[in-house]
């Protein structure tokens, strides 16, 4: 039996020197040879790569390193022979080579391949000397024009002198997943060091640096004079109206252009701006271009009425903005006094889906309806990539499956009511107080409207549908995605104003969703006035407000879940409402925990006065902290779990002491039966067999996984389709380019986000996913990031069947190509029916309320296939 003895650990941050023994021949010809000696005696790469205490990429790169340094040696000897005249004959049998050996070693051109990866070193070298630290993960390597291995060999030399190679995740803006980026550091740098600015990880070609543009790449803001706006204050009824500013049709700085409203920003005299939604009127003062609505009373000077601009120009309004430009009478381009943040048509795009924290406040029965209806939806989805022919393609949909219903476990949104939708609210006080304007929906509808955050259902209005009322006509005829109401009804609405608030808007014809009337206890109760601060007294600052907010909004769902009575409830409403605006207003938050007795509600409905979550709805996507572990999973391939490795990695913080590192995760996530979290209530019940039913089909998605054999390599096909196979290599060489960009553009969209929250401490989610979604978009110009969905020809689909295309290869072109034109080609020839399970579950469907579009697109057919198959 053969012993390989070693000390130390691989090198993450250059503690131990490779080869640390008595040998230390990791950098002379021994080591090889010790490599060659295992090998012969029948170890596996893996084998030998553990014994070294080092991975097997690792061991790879120090081959490399050592072939290198042995041929450079080889070369010297040869030249100095070759320079006392002695053929290459003789200085072969010198060295003890034959003679080709020698003329390849003194070929130039070898010469300069074998200095390739110590010319990528230095490159490298002076990138991070001069920008601290850079991106060398995937795609890195098509810009310097190496193979991954070549710039692994490279990243390896500089370990060696001292530089550091660590991994950071960023969290991916719009998935919540994590990217993870490859990072070379100083020498003297420190992981911590990197985590406190991993916005400032650069990309390796200078071509990429800022050039002198703004964070966001903002064109100077163009203001409008103060002048040109008339305040509507509170005394002239502009608290009706908060947040509502009307424009004046025809004048080309504050044109809408296509759209009849959206949700803007103003910059007012250079120094401070409007905040809100913007709709035409035909009914402002002579010499008034702008009116402004506004709850702030007369007596309050102007520049109060407005908003400070940002001292910061790349972030002036502190949300992110497109801004747009028109062309004058005199035929020149200009830029608009208008930014925009969301405009007609943004909002119906948003998801459709019911957020636990709002269906667990209805009905067991409701709930248990549309989870069951979201979960027939995944298993359908389960069938229909079962299906697939290709194994290939097969095998990674069922990754991205299994990956998707562990998600959905977590999250536990339900399927959307039929005809649900999200609606930005507009104020016309001519609307009865029961009535609502909305085009999408029927004269006489009865909808509910829900808006987050979501305290109860004392906090859903019902109204009737009125599409013929005059007022709201003449200004949003026809909208696309917002609704008129009375300004009363959004005081039940959580409060909310005019300035783009948005509600989900729900046939409730059949009465599912259940309405209460107001709470008495929060009749007349202002947060400003009650709790205001006093002399001395320190605000709470943002990450503090958050943890508050999350736990109070998790013992609401928790106090209503277990059936606490109103008076219980108002309480912890009225405490939150402290706690939202605690940090805007300056408000004594910890006096209104004291009177509104939070501690003893928490202790009846939590179990203690300092316990938190205590419902599988409040604890299921609650932040669990566990050891660190390696992105890398293995499948258990009895169970279809995924089992971690764990790294036992430690780093020292700002005080010296030694820290063991955690990764973040879920609690949800982290259990195996969903009932262990549960309290035991009805509801809950539900909510479990909904995870463990979603648990247990990413579980058999994996398993499945695993069985799917691949198409075995062709080199006949590949001959075949030389063409093919060349023009999929080079797709995908322009897929790997856009990683690197991809990954600075979800850097600078973090550091964006971040800035935004602290100056917006009251966003809400749903504010927050919108902002997401713009300052990618941004991000994603700035830096010209922009994924290249490989698209499959039919020659090279019938390469890739025939297995003209490696495993390897295969498997990096399917995660850069769309995945429902990979389940499309993959599917067997469609029957000219549905299934009968997904016909019935058409029908069930219809036959609930849902539209043909609503269901179609839920099933993934057309409309026309749906009613030829319904008929």
């Amino acid at each position: 039996m053969t012993v390989i003895k070693h000390y130390g650990t691989p090198r993450h941050s250059g503690r131990y020197p490779w080869g640390s023994g008595e040998d230390g021949f990791q950098r002379n010809p021994s080591f090889l040879g010790q490599v060659k000696k295992l090998q012969d005696q029948g170890l596996s790469e893996v084998e030998i790569a553990k014994g070294f205490g080092i991975t097997t990429s690792q061991l790879r790169a120090q081959k490399s390193i050592a072939k290198a340094e042995q041929r450079k040696a080889d070369l010297a000897m040869a030249i100095r022979l070759k320079d006392k005249g002695m053929s290459n004959v003789a200085i072969g049998q010198r060295m003890g080579l034959n003679e080709s050996s020698v003329r390849s070693l003194l070929d130039p051109t070898l010469q300069e391949r074998s200095e390739i990866t110590r010319t990528a070193a230095d490159l490298l070298k002076e990138n991070v000397e001069s920008k601290g630290f850079i991106d060398v993960g995937a795609g890195v390597e098509t810009y310097l024009g190496l193979s991954r291995t070549k710039l692994n060999t490279a990243l390896a030399l500089l370990e060696d002198e001292g530089y550091q190679v660590h991994t950071v995740k960023v969290k991916q803006v719009g998935t919540g997943k994590d990217t993870t980026i490859k990072v070379l550091a100083p020498k003297e740098s420190t992981y911590s060091d990197l985590m406190r600015n991993r916005d400032q990880i650069k990309m390796i070609d200078s071509y990429f640096e800022d050039h002198g543009r703004t964070l966001r790449g903002l064109e100077p803001i163009r203001s409008i004079s103060s002048d040109r706006i008339k305040i509507n204050y509170d005394e002239d009824g502009g608290t009706a109206k908060d947040g509502l500013i009307e424009l004046r049709r025809g004048v080309d700085d504050i044109s809408l252009g296509n759209a009849k409203y959206a949700q803007v920003r103003i910059g007012v005299d250079g120094t401070h701006y409007l905040k809100g939604m913007a709709v035409y009127s035909d009914a402002l003062p002579k010499g008034v271009d702008v009116l402004y609505n506004t709850n702030k009373s007369n007596q309050i000077p102007k520049e109060k009425v407005f908003k400070s601009m940002k001292e910061d120009p790349d972030n002036p309004f502190g949300a992110s903005v497109r801004q747009r430009h028109y062309i004058d009478k005199d035929g020149k381009e200009q830029l608009s006094s208008l930014n925009i943040v969301n405009e007609e048509g943004d909002w119906q795009k948003w998801s459709k889906s019911i957020s636990s924290q709002v269906l667990s406040k209805q009905s067991p029965s409701l709930a248990k309806k549309q989870l069951g209806l979201a979960f027939d939806l995944k298993k359908e989805e389960y069938d229909e990539i079962n299906a697939l022919t290709n194994p290939s393609v097969k095998k990674r949909l069922l990754e991205s499956f299994s990956d998707d219903c562990d998600a959905a476990a977590v999250h536990l949104k339900a399927a959307a009511l039929p005809r649900q939708s999200s609606h930005v609210i507009l104020p016309f006080p001519s609307l009865k107080e029961n009535e609502i304007y909305a085009p999408n929906y029927q004269n006489g509808d009865h909808v509910v409207l829900i808006r987050h955050p979501h305290g109860g259902i004392f906090e859903i209005p019902e109204l009737v549908v009125n599409n013929k009322a005059s007022e709201p006509n003449s200004v949003i005829k026809n909208a696309i995605d917002a609704v008129g109401i009375n300004p009363k009804v959004a005081s039940k609405l959580s409060g909310a104003d005019f300035d783009g608030d948005t509600v989900l808007v729900i046939p409730n014809k059949n009465k599912e969703i259940k309405t209460s009337a107001s709470l008495k206890g929060l009749e007349n109760f202002d947060p400003k006035t009650s709790y205001p601060s006093y002399p001395g007294m320190k605000t709470i600052n943002d990450k503090t407000k958050q943890l508050k907010m999350g736990d109070i909004s998790n013992l609401i769902t928790d106090m209503t879940i277990k059936g606490a009575n109103l008076d219980e409830i108002a309480r912890a409403v009225r405490h939150s409402m402290v706690v939202i605006d605690a940090e805007k207003h300056s408000l004594n938050y910890k006096q209104s925990y004291i009177d509104n007795g939070i501690s003893s509600l928490k202790e009846k409905y939590q179990g203690s006065k300092r316990s938190g979550a205590s419902t599988l709805i409040s604890k299921a996507s609650s932040e669990m902290r566990v050891p660190h572990r390696k992105d890398q999973i293995r499948i258990d391939p009895l169970t279809g779990k995924k089992v971690y490795e764990y790294t036992n990695e430690s780093y020292i913080n700002k005080d010296g002491k030694v820290i063991k590192r955690t990764s973040k995760t879920s609690k949800m996530a982290e259990t195996d039966n969903a009932f262990n979290l549960s309290s035991g209530t009805r509801m809950e019940t539900v909510y479990a067999e909904y995870a463990n039913s979603l648990k247990s089909l990413a579980n058999k998605a994996r398993k499945d996984m695993l069985e799917v054999k691949t198409i075995p390599y062709s080199p006949s096909a590949r001959l075949l389709y030389s063409k093919e196979v060349a023009s999929l290599k080079a797709k995908l060489n322009i897929a790997f380019k856009n990683k690197p960009l991809e990954r600075q553009a979800q850097l600078m969209a973090n550091k964006i986000i971040t800035t935004k929250r602290k100056e917006n401490p009251d966003m809400d989610a749903a504010d927050l996913k919108k902002l997401k979604g713009q300052v990618l978009e941004e991000s994603r110009s700035r830096f010209s990031a922009k994924k290249q969905n490989i698209e499959i020809t039919n020659r090279e689909w019938e390469a890739i069947q025939l297995g003209a295309i490696s495993s390897n290869t295969l498997n990096q072109i399917l995660l850069n190509t769309d995945l429902d034109s990979l389940k499309q080609r993959s599917m067997p020839r469609q029957s000219s029916s549905l299934s009968s399970a997904r016909l019935a579950r058409a029908k069930n469907m219809l036959a609930s309320g849902y539209t043909q579009a609503e269901v179609a697109s839920a099933l993934g057919i057309s409309t026309s296939y749906l009613t030829s198959s319904v008929k």
